[in-house]
């Protein structure tokens, strides 16, 4: 102990271990408060595939005829089949994906916000009303597009 600043007895890892207590604590908080937090999207796939696929099952007893019960569960298991090894081979593709629908989703609401708010508010006087001054305030007649883009 020739340093003053050694520590002979100190943990050197004492503040990750207790970063990671800490944080498996707020885990377990939250997971009791909120109840299991979502997966992955893949995951989430492979959960709503699975749910699916007992709810047909459990139809299948209401089917009539041996065939039409073997072709529902031929279904269910090419569907299965064919979505399995994309999400083993790819399971970031489903989030990418529900990442960029909630992107063209913001969008949209964006887009169609302000003309939304325009036709529902009607004109605010009597002199809005007879002379708008914008011919987009109008909204769409019956034969009219929406334009997206202004």
């Amino acid at each position: 102990m020739s340093d003053a600043t050694e520590r002979p007895d100190v943990d050197a890892d004492a503040w990750a271990k207790a970063c990671a207590e800490d944080l498996e604590a707020e885990k377990a908080r939250r997971r009791e408060q909120y109840g299991t937090p979502p997966g992955s999207a893949g995951e989430e796939l492979r959960k709503l595939l699975d749910a699916v696929a007992d709810k047909v099952t459990s139809f299948q007893s209401s089917l009539p005829g041996m065939a039409a019960q073997s072709a529902v569960q031929q279904l269910v298991n090419q569907a299965k089949s064919a979505v399995e090894p994309v999400i083993e081979r790819n399971p970031a593709i489903f989030d990418h994906l529900a990442a960029a629908g909630g992107e063209l989703l913001a969008a949209y609401r964006s887009a169609v916000e302000g003309h939304e708010r325009r036709w529902t508010q009607g004109p605010k006087d009597e002199k809005a009303a007879n002379e708008p001054s914008d011919p987009r305030d109008e909204g769409p007649g019956p034969s009219e597009q929406i334009d997206l883009d202004d």
